[in-house]
């Protein structure tokens, strides 16, 4: 499955790209969304965008279930139909981030992919954004917006290689002296009653409940049987 660093990877490749003529939304990645070029208001392509980025990962299940949609506010449902959406403040790469501008909570204006959060605000590679217009400014730019703008926020289901657990030296030897211990406790098999009488009578082994049958036998102990058993 794909991770959210390939995503970003993708993303970031596009930044710099405009639509042309400006303020046409003729741009490539609406070409793709639609099947041909589009031109016109009535295709604003911050949500193409994402779409293609998914395409790209070979991921297209992750955005609308494989579907499509150009609405901000449908995908952001969509997401929380399906049990999917995240706070604003827990917000980490490769969530998609839906903003509010104009202050009407149940419209998602705009949607941007997290490549970083932090410190009240949240960094996005979008389509369609631009310093004069947050939501339709027709180049694919990287875009720092403080958290209320957000709101919010979905996290599609990439693959995330778990983190291997690391363990000290300390609690190996821990470990390992309880898993020591815990042999030394177990009662011998029936199989070598016959030799463990003899070596225990003999005083080359030391009998008893708790003396460690089970356990691992070190050099330093292997050379004091062997010198017993030499006396014999």
């Amino acid at each position: 499955m794909p991770t959210a660093s390939e995503i970003l990877a993708w993303a970031r490749s596009y930044i710099g790209i405009k639509e042309s003529p400006a303020n046409s939304n003729n741009v490539k990645f609406n070409t793709r969304y639609y099947g041909h070029a589009v031109s016109g208001s009535q295709y604003p392509w911050c949500c193409a965008f994402q779409w293609c980025l998914f395409q790209d990962i070979g991921a297209p299940e992750l955005f609308y279930g494989g579907g499509k949609t150009a609405s901000c506010t449908t995908l952001y449902h969509f997401y929380k139909k399906h049990g999917q959406t995240v706070e604003p403040s827990r917000v980490k790469p490769g969530d998609l981030v839906f903003f509010n501008f104009d202050g009407n909570a149940s419209v998602m204006n705009h949607i941007g992919i997290c490549e970083s959060a932090g410190g009240g605000s949240v960094t996005t590679i979008d389509g369609n954004t631009g310093t004069s217009s947050e939501a339709n400014g027709g180049e694919v730019m990287r875009r720092k917006r403080a958290l209320k703008y957000v709101g919010g926020a979905a996290r599609p289901a990439y693959y995330e290689k778990q983190e291997e657990e690391i363990v000290t030296q300390e609690q190996f030897d821990s470990m390992m002296d309880t898993y020591l211990a815990h042999r030394a406790q177990m009662a011998p098999g029936d199989w070598s009653a016959a030799e463990r009488t003899k070596v225990e009578a003999a005083g080359i082994i030391q009998g008893g409940a708790g003396t460690g049958y089970k356990s691992f036998v070190t050099r330093e102990e292997l050379a004091v049987v062997e010198a017993r058993a030499l006396k014999l």
